[in-house]
């Protein structure tokens, strides 16, 4: 009776340290938004409107490779706000979600307390590494969407016609939601190798097991890379070799990690 006593307590802390998590989390990310909120002229004008004007960076990059039609690029569509608090709205969100890509590093830090009692004495010695990797991944990922996906995304869409009579006068929402929501993505994305590297260490995936299905892996990213790019092959490789990458990354990982697993 006693053991099921302390079973069940054990998962009450575990439950306990969960929540301690969480709310660390939410509170670095509340601090971070409130930064974010004093600097929002430079996050709106600079950052999240960078990609509809004309002499943004990615723009004179890929007319440099020869992508003519991002030569003097101007994106055909007007943002209006068609809400009383859609500006509002807006700002805030907007501000907690940049609060989240700034406290990521934070946010690692509190996961790894919560994950590192089941680890190894030795192995808990790697949480700054763990920190540094995945910050620097995610941060890769959140530049490689905004400054390489969003761009061609955005042209894409925005050259879309089905009719004379349709305007693009784009809900700035939508667009926002836009650049948030492949900034994010790509980030998330971009943490495959820690993802792989713990399934590694649980011994759910292998090496092998990953090189078995490398070309099913490669036809997934390929269709991935052409859904979510242009229609063009320019377009579509840019976006693929970064996570042709990242698995041959993963393959080496899971290697690495593997012979500790079966001492």
């Amino acid at each position: 009776m006693s053991h099921l006593v302390d079973k069940e307590m054990s998962l009450l802390e575990h439950l306990g340290e969960l929540r301690k998590m969480i709310m660390r989390s939410v509170l670095g990310i509340i601090i971070f938004g409130i930064v974010a909120v004093f600097i929002k002229d430079f996050i709106f004008d600079s950052v999240i409107f960078g990609p509809k004007k004309a002499n943004f960076i990615s723009y004179q990059w890929f007319c440099q490779v020869g992508m003519d039609s991002f030569c003097g690029k101007v994106l055909p569509f007007s943002l209006e706000n068609r809400t009383m608090d859609g500006q509002f709205s807006v700002m805030m969100w907007t501000c907690i979600t940049a609060g989240f890509i700034m406290s990521f590093p934070w946010i690692l830090y509190q996961l790894w307390l919560f994950i590192s009692p089941a680890l190894y004495q030795n192995e808990r010695k790697y949480a700054v590494w763990f920190i540094i990797v995945s910050s620097i991944l995610f941060f890769l990922g959140v530049l490689f969407g905004y400054f390489i996906l969003l761009p061609l995304s955005l042209d894409f869409l925005s050259g879309i016609s089905v009719s004379d009579e349709i305007k693009n006068d784009i809900d700035v929402k939508s667009y926002i939601g836009m650049v948030k929501t492949t900034s994010l993505a790509t980030g998330l994305i971009f943490e495959l190798p820690v993802v792989i590297f713990f399934l590694a260490k649980l011994g759910l995936v292998s090496d092998l097991f990953l090189k078995e299905y490398r070309k099913y892996a490669i036809i997934l990213i390929l269709i991935l890379a052409a859904i979510i790019t242009p229609p063009d092959f320019i377009s579509q490789i840019i976006v693929a070799i970064p996570m042709l990458i990242l698995y041959e990354i993963s393959i080496f990982i899971a290697k690495f990690v593997q012979p500790k697993q079966k001492v």
